[in-house]
């Protein structure tokens, strides 16, 4: 059976403006749940893994594609929900 892969499309977006959609869409999902991230900031590089660090989920793959930028996360178990 093949995983559903969520989809947040944070194009055209500032810092820190993906992040805190990331952090609002994760909160929509479940643990185990996989989000796909797609950014043209750069900095969400590395402002995403530093609050998936943070939250407990974990970041799968971070890749420049075509300048935009992919990040696919799996919602962790210990759902911490904090502001930013």
């Amino acid at each position: 059976m093949k995983e559903e892969m969520h989809q947040l499309d944070a194009r055209r977006l500032l810092c820190p403006i993906p992040v805190i959609r990331t952090q609002n869409a994760i909160r929509g999902l479940k643990a185990g749940d996989r989000l796909l991230v797609v950014a043209t900031d750069p900095g969400v590089m590395h402002d995403i893994p530093a609050w998936c660090r943070i939250h407990g989920h974990v970041v799968l793959s971070a890749e420049a594609v075509n300048g935009e930028f992919h990040l696919r996360i799996e919602v962790g178990h210990e759902h911490h929900i904090g502001a930013i």
